[in-house]
């Protein structure tokens, strides 16, 4: 049983998270997240402990940030897009139990205000921002990382927010630039 409450959008999320672990979950209904879910949230917080599990892509980042400035000190799970699509749909209801309990091992915490360790000139340096393959690199950087896709400006931010390391942060640009990932 995990013990923090399991933000995803749907009643299929819960589903999906539900075959792959004992979970409860808090349900977004879709991207409009109301004060009611807020407030559901915010009391799983102080109760229980959060941890945001929503769909890898533009509408699933946009509940994540949401429900991260309304509640802060959420854990963050994320899934690469590859493992959850199925026939051209991306969402959480298309992963594998497998993928699911590893994106459930594999948590961050936010935490607002910390230090920046990588700066936005090594993300240039390493082909993640004014590169033409950029996108493609910071999906496998995401991938590799478990801190999920994001243009530029965000990954600057969310490599500062989750502590991602300098050591953490050079092996996975060495595995790419390896080739040892595809998006």
């Amino acid at each position: 049983m995990i013990k923090e409450l399991i933000v995803v959008e749907g009643k299929s999320d819960t589903v999906a998270v539900k075959r792959a672990v004992e979970a409860d979950t808090i349900e977004t209904g879709g991207s409009a997240v109301d004060r009611k879910v807020i407030a559901k949230i915010q009391l799983a917080m102080q109760r229980r402990g959060v941890i945001i599990l929503t769909d890898p892509d533009h509408a699933g980042e946009r509940i994540r940030k949401i429900v991260a400035a309304k509640v802060p000190g959420c854990k963050h799970a994320f899934i690469p897009e590859k493992d959850a699509t199925r026939k051209g749909d991306i969402g959480i209801e298309n992963a594998s139990p497998e993928a699911i309990r590893h994106a459930l091992e594999h948590v961050h915490t936010s935490f607002e205000g910390a230090p920046v360790i990588i700066g936005l000139d090594e993300l240039m340096a390493g082909g993640l921002m004014v590169h033409p393959r950029a996108a493609e690199r910071r999906m496998q950087l995401g991938n590799l990382l478990g801190i999920g896709y994001c243009n530029g400006k965000q990954l600057y931010k969310r490599l500062a927010m989750f502590g991602i390391t300098r050591e953490e942060f050079a092996q996975a640009l060495a595995q790419i630039d390896q080739g040892g990932i595809t998006s």
